[in-house]
């Protein structure tokens, strides 16, 4: 590394026999190794980095999570110990917090403080992949129950423990057990995209929860992911094929059959055995895919062909290209925060299991509400208006998204001036001499 500067991206990857590595860093461009991280094994769809400054997988069959920090390859740093086994596992981007499924419940802990902010039990069977967007704003679970849930994260760390938490969208539209979820880029804009047994792939957007495409093949879809732009879908098949299938072309109705064509849907041949991870490099030029067959592939998205091959010593349960974090490479580099201990209840102050963290928690008096709703209301509200304003809004003349916006700061103006008036009414009772 010392001749050479930093990579932009890296490859990161995982299998089932933790022979050699838990995990290990590898040169998207030539695969070779750079870095390894040593104990224990990841289950599938449970390594996940957190804030550019640890890796996170959960132990293969176990109740804990094996963390390293990302320079320290030497040793594993530290186990978090879980309330079950970890079926699937998904840091936050902005680094706040992590997303464990365990059984059939999905568990929300906060990075600073180690809290158990949420146990959300909407699925009727194990959770077997769980996705943030972009921005962090939503996540998006899927389970063994053939059931995708679309959260808003706001309304799950809310902090109102006699309302449970609601999904925003249920797609139920897969007829069979979710195996993969991808969320694309753009926030509460993106789209998602759904691998399901039943045989084929599901284009959602997030705000709506609309279907906007399914693909059908002829064999179970156990992975999938978009290139950054959308141009394509790519879908990992039970047999080993992978297929690409285009967003663009003028041709695409909702429903539809998958066959090569000139259009852009083609199919990458070379793996032996189900593939079960796709990622897709930054400039969406390279594809990488993981498989059973115990080998990881960079292939050529233009070409089709595969540009290098590693050989791991069990199947592959884990494969993704990232941003390679600064503190990758640097030798003498710390987390600037320390992870604590993971609640195992939820609010720990009330379980008296004396882990006061001496911060300050301010929750809102529930008397404090007047009659035309909340100011969380009002807020999520407003979230939900930003949320609904269309792509056609959004991309279009641009004279929508003026109006869009002057309503919003009048509906913002309005607010602030209910607020005074209530402010001043209430300081009038109080103050008044009785």
């Amino acid at each position: 590394m010392s001749n050479m500067s930093a990579p932009v991206e890296v490859v990161l990857s995982a299998d089932s026999a933790g022979q050699l590595f838990n995990c290990a860093v590898f040169d998207p461009h030539s695969g070779s190794e750079f870095l390894s991280y040593r104990g224990g094994n990841t289950s599938s769809r449970s390594l996940t980095v957190l804030n550019g400054e640890y890796i996170l997988g959960a132990q293969l069959g176990k109740n804990f999570l094996n963390v390293w920090e990302i320079q320290r390859k030497d040793q594993l740093q530290q186990k978090i110990v879980c309330p079950g086994i970890v079926t699937c596992l998904c840091a936050s981007p902005d680094g706040l917090y992590v997303l464990a499924g365990i059984a059939e419940a999905i568990y929300l802990w906060e990075i600073s403080t180690g809290n158990l902010l949420a146990i959300l039990s909407r699925h009727y069977q194990d959770v077997s992949c769980i996705c943030f967007t972009d921005d962090s704003s939503h996540f998006v679970s899927g389970g063994k129950d053939n059931l995708a849930l679309i959260w808003t994260l706001s309304s799950v760390v809310q902090l109102d423990s006699s309302r449970t938490p609601e999904p925003r969208h249920i797609l139920s539209r897969h007829s069979l057990p979710i195996t993969d979820i991808h969320c694309g880029l753009m926030g509460p804009q993106a789209r998602v995209a759904t691998a399901s047994l039943d045989q084929t792939a599901k284009v959602w957007e997030v705000s709506s929860g609309e279907m906007l495409l399914s693909v059908l093949f002829d064999v179970g879809i156990m992975s999938v992911t978009f290139d950054p732009c959308e141009y394509f879908l790519f879908c990992g098949g039970s047999d080993g094929n992978i297929f690409q299938v285009s967003l663009c072309s003028t041709s695409l109705s909702r429903d539809k059959t998958f066959q090569t064509d000139s259009d852009g849907n083609q199919v990458f041949k070379g793996h032996r055995n189900l593939v079960t991870c796709l990622s897709v490099s930054m400039d969406g030029t390279l594809l990488l895919s993981g498989s059973n067959d115990e080998t990881v592939r960079m292939w050529d998205v233009q070409s089709k062909q595969c540009i290098w091959s590693i050989n791991h010593k069990g199947p592959v349960t884990n494969a993704v290209i990232i941003p390679a974090p600064s503190n990758m490479f640097l030798a003498d580099s710390h987390p600037a925060v320390p992870l604590p201990r993971f609640s195992r209840h939820l609010n720990p102050s009330e379980q008296g299991d004396g882990t006061g963290s001496g911060g300050m928690c301010l929750r809102l008096g529930a008397n404090t509400q007047e009659p035309e709703g909340t100011y969380l209301e009002k807020a999520d509200e407003l979230c939900s208006l930003m949320c609904a304003v269309t792509d056609k809004s959004v991309f279009g003349d641009g004279e929508n998204t003026k109006v869009r916006v002057s309503e919003l700061e009048e509906e913002v103006k309005t607010l602030k001036k209910i607020n005074k008036d209530l402010y001043e009414f209430s300081t009038q009772l109080l103050t008044k001499p009785n």
